[in-house]
């Protein structure tokens, strides 16, 4: 029984690692950054012709600060409320308390 409970254990904080590392909010947060910089670069080297075609609205740095700011927000949520998996008590409570079906 011991070597099941270390096994489930083990699991458990495998599993917690994987979803601490693809949590959804640092793959938008990190994507939104990488574009938003490109997309900023892009507007500080835009040219008067480029200006000219969006009535003098430099669209590629304003969509590229937008970008980034979202990214980082997106970051800096993850930073401050990290995903926490449920106790290994809590989960061990509820897993105890039903009886197990084949169903």
């Amino acid at each position: 029984m011991s070597d099941y409970q270390h096994e489930v254990e083990e699991l458990e904080r495998e599993s917690a690692t994987a979803a601490r590392l693809f949590d959804v909010r640092r793959i938008i947060g990190g994507l939104f950054v990488v574009y938003g910089v490109i997309v900023t670069i892009a507007g500080l080297t835009a040219s008067d012709a480029d200006l000219r075609k969006a009535q003098d609205i430099n669209i590629n740095l304003w969509t590229g600060l937008g970008m980034l700011a979202l990214g980082l927000f997106f970051l800096v949520w993850l930073k401050l409320r990290p995903a926490v998996p449920p106790a290994a008590a809590e989960s061990a409570d509820g897993a105890g308390s039903e009886a197990p079906s084949k169903g």
